[in-house]
């Protein structure tokens, strides 16, 4: 019986023992991921709002010099990507469109006023639907109050 005790409390010492270090290795992984971040790794944010009948899906992805952001309108498709920058030596803003759509589509100019908001170099995917500037002005207003609160935009 004394030898069934002792194999007992090895395997609850064993157990306790690798419990431990699973919560370590997990606090560690913690603690680099924000290490990272505030090394100018990548930040991501997802998030969801529900606006009158609409259910707009975000994700924002921060690099170090550039933001992607994708808007999805009642839908996970991936839409139309636009990429914007400002132009030297004037600081206009250009927009391209890299997959469908044309440079006077929805999202081309959300894509514009986020450089402009931010400063920074965007790709914008966008699957809002055309002819909709109502949905559209309600997608650029939730995901500049996101940039806003997250302090990705530039003081004026």
């Amino acid at each position: 019986m004394a030898g069934k005790e002792s194999e007992y409390d090895g395997a609850l010492n064993s157990d306790l023992v690798s419990d431990q270090s699973r919560k370590l290795q997990d606090q560690s992984t913690h603690h680099r991921t924000t290490a990272s971040a505030a090394a100018g790794g990548l930040e991501i944010t997802c998030f969801s709002e529900l606006v009158d009948d609409a259910t707009f899906h975000f994700q924002i992805v921060r690099f170090p010099k550039q933001i992607y952001a994708w808007i999805g309108c009642n839908s996970t498709k991936f839409g139309d990507l636009y990429a914007a920058a400002s132009t030297r030596p004037s600081n206009t803003v250009s927009v391209t469109s890299i997959l469908g759509g044309s440079s006077d589509n929805t999202g081309s100019g959300i894509a514009r006023q986020l450089v402009l908001k931010t400063g920074l170099n965007i790709i914008l995917a966008c699957s809002i639907p055309k002819n909709s500037p109502m949905l559209e002005a309600i997608a650029e207003k939730k995901l500049m109050e996101k940039l806003i609160r997250l302090g990705y935009t530039q003081p004026r």
